[in-house]
């Protein structure tokens, strides 16, 4: 059996941070603009797996991936 080895904290790295983009520290501490949308996405679909989720949440995703993208305010 392998041993489980924190990575993140042995390369002194922050995989979340990365992953969620709106919720990383922000210049001025302000929220970032897409910061509600991720966080509606996020609370929808913690917990609940990823098969759910992509049904059960497409609307918060769909909400959160126009505002990072502005697809339809173009």
């Amino acid at each position: 059996i392998m041993p489980l080895v924190d990575l993140q904290t042995r390369l002194g790295i922050n995989l979340d941070r990365w992953l969620l983009l709106q919720s990383g520290e922000q210049p001025n501490k302000r929220a970032a603009r897409c910061h509600a949308f991720e966080k509606e996405w996020i609370e929808c679909a913690h917990g609940i797996g990823q098969t759910r989720a992509k049904k059960e949440c497409q609307l918060e995703f769909e909400d959160f991936y126009e505002c990072m993208h502005r697809q339809k305010t173009v």
